[in-house]
């Protein structure tokens, strides 16, 4: 979880891939009007949200049923949205906070081509931002490293909650 730019997908492809679990890209399950008002510059309302978050919850859900663990990129960004995904979810939710400087992620997103994310959008998720540190089940990452320096910390916090305990690096993987 966390800013446009942070490496939502990245990352939560990396962890995935370590873990042996499907990735989902949350921006997929975003209701087609959500895209349109983002990638016409307009952030999104927390109206808009609602049904986009209880599409996530409700895949976490599905993955929890079934058993399994999943790795689904989701901003996140408030404390309401977080709550409203461990309530659907129906089962113990991790969030990886990926957290960086406003000059970091203002960098990366001015990389990416062919995003539907344009660059203006990124203060507006900085000022939605409610830090989440200090919820349970949340695992705080500094962003300004390498992918599998990233990687590793994220896997190591999880481990915390032991929800990582098989987690193992690439080079062990190969």
């Amino acid at each position: 979880m966390g800013v446009s730019g942070c490496g939502k997908t990245r990352i939560g492809v990396e962890i995935a891939e370590r873990l042996g679990l499907t990735f989902i890209e949350g921006d997929t399950l975003h209701p087609r009007g959500n895209l349109e008002k983002m990638s016409a510059s307009m952030p999104l309302s927390d109206y808009d949200r609602w049904p986009w978050l209880d599409l996530v919850g409700a895949t976490l859900r599905q993955a929890h049923e079934q058993g399994g663990g999943l790795v689904v990129s989701c901003s996140a960004l408030k404390k309401s949205y977080r709550d409203r995904l461990r309530q659907t979810a129906g089962g113990a939710v991790v969030f990886v906070f990926l957290e960086g400087s406003r000059a970091v992620l203002q960098a990366r997103i001015a990389e990416r081509r062919g995003h539907f994310f344009p660059p203006a959008l990124l203060d507006s998720q900085l000022a939605a931002l409610e830090n989440p540190g200090e919820e349970p089940m949340v695992v705080t990452v500094d962003i300004d490293a390498p992918v599998d320096r990233i990687a590793d910390a994220a896997l190591k916090g999880l481990g915390d909650f032991n929800v990582a305990p098989a987690a193992r690096t690439r080079k062990e993987a190969r």
